[in-house]
């Protein structure tokens, strides 16, 4: 009798209360933040494995895919260990540099928390597809000659040295949040990082053996424009599940990141056409990652129009920056991260100050923050993008030069001759 009583008394409480979570949480927001965060771990496994694997020599290949793929399980663990307190808390201070630690090992997180209108579960792993992308862009910066070893500390100390502080600041109610920075989907937290840390990590590395004078050309065009492909179709989860809802913000986010993306193939390809007299597949579907990358910090915040403008100013600009990298420079960043993701995303965060604006017509946007005009907002823009680049820039010579002392950065002369495949991990890609 006395538990017929307690299970009649705890009855209500307990409809109560999922009456109340229901209420605080919207299906259609959840099943759309679900969607986008396979989405967005599709990018990473099995896009740009397949993009970068296909870009680089057949010796070299597992090598690629293996750093992808240990990446997305070691920033998982990482992650729940301390990654996702670090960026998402409130971590206190007068300029909230980083988040705090209460919740370490995702202490507290249940199956009832709440994040805005979705479980808090979908928002922690929706975050953490964007942690495991942005390390493994940076592969492509020292393809086919760092050590593994040395790639996993590397990338795990990067996480928390580089990555969290700068996604705190952008997307955790860091200082640069409070100041109205815009950023919609990671032109900062992503493409800027990642190809700054790519670009330090290839002067710090040195050139591949043979560079420049030995030609290096994919050895796989299909892989590559398989992987492209899925580049593109997962980017709709990176942007348009950015506006965490189901909503109309979603809906522009993906027309003008699918915009963005075919104008920056055209316009590479049209650069290409015009100076080297001959389109290539190379170039095409690199335009297509430069025009997506450079409209995803804008993504939100512009219209069709300004997104046009955005892709075909990124095509253009992005390919004569890899001119400019790799010839005159000649700077082995092996897969070309700092001039397309680098370059994309600076580009990408000046230039939603100027398409987010209201006043450009056929051209305009969604509004800039309330008493800014197009000229403070480009200033708030640019200091946010160069303390991005010096943050990660010092954060990643200094990580690579500890790892360098324990480890050792450079496989041997003779594995790198061979091809890492065999040299690091016993293995073939290819037995033909």
């Amino acid at each position: 009798m006395k538990g017929l009583i307690r299970a009649i008394t705890v009855l209500p409480l307990c409809l109560l209360s999922g009456i109340a979570f229901a209420d605080s949480v919207d299906s259609g927001d959840t099943a759309w933040m679900l969607t986008s965060t396979a989405l967005v771990l599709f990018m990473t496994l099995p896009g740009l494995a397949l993009f970068y694997g296909g870009l680089v020599r057949g010796r070299n290949v597992l090598s690629v895919l293996m750093q992808c793929f240990a990446i997305a399980c070691m920033v998982t663990v990482l992650w729940v260990l301390a990654g996702y307190t670090l960026f998402a808390t409130d971590g206190g201070g007068a300029q909230n540099f980083i988040g705090g630690l209460s919740k370490v090992f995702l202490a507290g997180v249940t199956a009832d928390s709440v994040e805005g209108t979705m479980p808090e579960t979908v928002f922690i792993m929706f975050q953490l597809t964007f942690a495991i992308i942005t390390p493994a862009l940076i592969v492509g910066g020292f393809a086919e000659r760092m050590r593994f070893s040395a790639m996993m500390l590397f990338s795990a100390l990067w996480l928390f040295v580089v990555y969290l502080p700068v996604a705190h600041w952008v997307w955790g109610g860091g200082w640069l949040a409070e100041r109205n920075f815009m950023d919609f989907a990671g032109g900062a937290v992503v493409h800027i990082n990642a190809g700054i840390a790519a670009l330090v990590a290839a002067l710090v590395m040195g050139n591949r053996r043979g560079f420049p004078t030995t030609p290096m050309p994919p050895h796989s065009l299909p892989l590559t424009v398989t992987g492209a492909c899925m580049l593109w179709v997962g980017w709709f989860g990176f942007n348009a599940g950015s506006a965490l809802a189901a909503d109309g913000a979603a809906g522009m986010a993906m027309l003008v990141t699918h915009v963005g993306a075919a104008a920056g193939s055209l316009a590479w390809m049209g650069q290409e056409w015009i100076k080297f007299g001959k389109p290539s597949v190379l170039g095409i579907v690199t335009g297509m990652v430069a025009g997506l990358g450079t409209i995803t910090p804008a993504s939100g915040f512009v219209g069709p129009g300004g997104a046009l403008l955005i892709g075909l100013i990124a095509g253009v600009v992005c390919f004569w920056a890899t001119q400019f990298i790799k010839r005159k420079l000649k700077i082995d960043d092996s897969l070309d991260v700092f001039p397309v993701h680098g370059v994309g995303g600076f580009l990408g965060i000046l230039l939603t100050a100027v398409f987010a604006s209201s006043e450009l017509g056929v051209f305009s946007g969604l509004g800039l923050p309330e008493g800014r005009g197009i000229a403070s907002q480009f200033s708030m823009q640019a200091v946010g993008a160069v303390a991005t680049a010096v943050w990660c820039g010092v954060g990643t010579f200094v990580i690579l030069k500890i790892v360098g002392a324990l480890v050792g950065l450079r496989v041997e002369k003779d594995a790198e001759t061979e091809g890492l495949d065999i040299a690091l991990h016993d293995e073939r890609g290819y037995n033909l």
